[in-house]
């Protein structure tokens, strides 16, 4: 949601500096508008020209444009930015915002800054480390500054990250989730994805293609709008960028079952986007099979299913969840989905075709249809994590 807005970008003297044209370009692509303000000591790590060029403006860093009494006025930034981020902020920077000592352009303009502002620090451990380093982030907090850093579990979980800058893509991304549409607070969403894999012998599984890519795409959509997400997924590459979401990682589909069980209770909402196993092998071998000179006969009995039983589980209790299935067809495709979306008494289902160009597995597009009971809305080919948006905001119309 960054689409549009107006971002003032502070630049201090940190190694970190160079990190700012990633900024620059990440925020741009967001839709964003840039005007960077740069201390001296930050002009002597990256160069204005560089910046400018990236931004389409003029870098500001002096209180005077011109000899001729031409100035910044840093009043008018104040007003004129939607959000200000200060990256990298170094320890001799957050001492002045803390403190309100204004000798140059950023600290003015953060002191007559409106809109809200994002700090990510960047110095050493040592300095971070420091009381007066702590002190002042603690000032700069309780001024409703937002200060970003490595979240726990990661780097900053060790000496050699704490003090380190965020990485400028996650940077980007908390100030998109910040103008996010909060209309999924207090919601709590269990989304299923990726494909699952049932075991033949120690090595070998039956399996499928899908990559998880939209389960995971609808777990970011469905958090960045407020919701606590559960995502329960098969075997994938994919990777959890939002706090909102808790990741559990299963591989067959009786593990799926079992998470599913375990979680749907307390959920307001159940999205169905995994591609789950049909069928699992009656018997699973202790040792690898070898290749024999004979043809190889595997049986085969159906799993749970697992939308099925949340079908009926749906309305137990003192709340009626949404459910929402998914359907990929390779023919009849609209009269496939509609049997579906009875049989397994979902509220809408996403139906998708491997015959559209681009949609179903690995890509990182789909073209979507949503179907109830009563209309069809086709979507064009988009993004995943646009057909994500197009699909949580139907989930959000349901549930409010």
């Amino acid at each position: 949601m960054l689409k549009g807005k107006k971002i003032v970008l502070g630049i201090t003297g940190s190694i970190a500096a160079y990190k700012a044209c990633i900024l620059i370009r990440e925020l741009v692509k967001y839709g964003a508008e840039v005007q960077v303000v740069i201390t001296p000591s930050g002009k002597e790590f990256i160069t204005p020209v560089t910046l400018s060029a990236l931004t389409g403006k003029p870098v500001i860093s002096d209180f005077f444009a011109q000899r001729d009494g031409t100035w910044h006025s840093h009043v008018d930034l104040g007003i004129w930015a939607d959000a200000m981020l200060i990256a990298p902020a170094t320890a001799s920077t957050i001492g002045k915002m803390a403190n309100g000592i204004a000798d140059n352009m950023l600290i003015t303009t953060y002191l007559s800054m409106k809109s809200p502002v994002f700090v990510a620090p960047a110095m050493d451990l040592d300095m971070y480390v420091h009381p007066s380093t702590q002190a002042n982030l603690e000032k700069l907090r309780s001024y409703h500054n937002i200060i970003i850093e490595p979240v726990e579990g990661e780097l900053a979980s060790h000496l050699v990250g704490k003090g380190r800058m965020e990485e400028p893509e996650r940077i980007v991304q908390e100030l998109d989730d910040y103008f996010y549409p909060k209309d999924l607070a207090g919601k709590r969403i269990l989304i299923t994805a990726g494909p699952t894999y049932e075991r033949i012998d120690p090595v070998r599984f039956i399996g499928n293609f899908s990559s998880g890519k939209m389960g995971f795409a609808l777990a970011d959509e469905c958090a960045k709008r407020g919701a606590d997400v559960c995502l329960v997924t098969g075997p994938t590459y994919q990777n959890c960028i939002h706090s909102n979401i808790q990741r559990i990682d299963v591989i067959s589909t009786h593990e799926m079952f079992e998470a599913v069980q375990k979680n749907f209770s307390q959920c307001d909402a159940a999205v169905l986007s995994a591609a789950v196993a049909d069928f699992t092998p009656i018997a699973v071998e202790n040792t690898k099979i070898k290749r024999g000179d004979d043809d190889f006969t595997l049986k085969l009995k159906p799993n749970v299913d697992i939308a099925a039983v949340l079908g009926k589980q749906k309305m137990e209790g003192d709340k009626r969840r949404i459910l929402v299935g998914f359907a990929l067809e390779t023919n009849d495709e609209q009269i496939h989905a509609e049997e579906k979306l009875e049989k397994k008494n979902f509220d809408f289902i996403v139906l998708n075709s491997l015959r559209d160009k681009g949609a179903g597995f690995q890509y990182d597009t789909n073209k979507i249809s949503i179907i109830d009971r009563e209309s069809k809305v086709a979507y064009p080919l988009k993004p995943k994590k646009e057909v994500a948006v197009d699909i949580v905001n139907r989930l959000a119309t349901e549930l409010n």
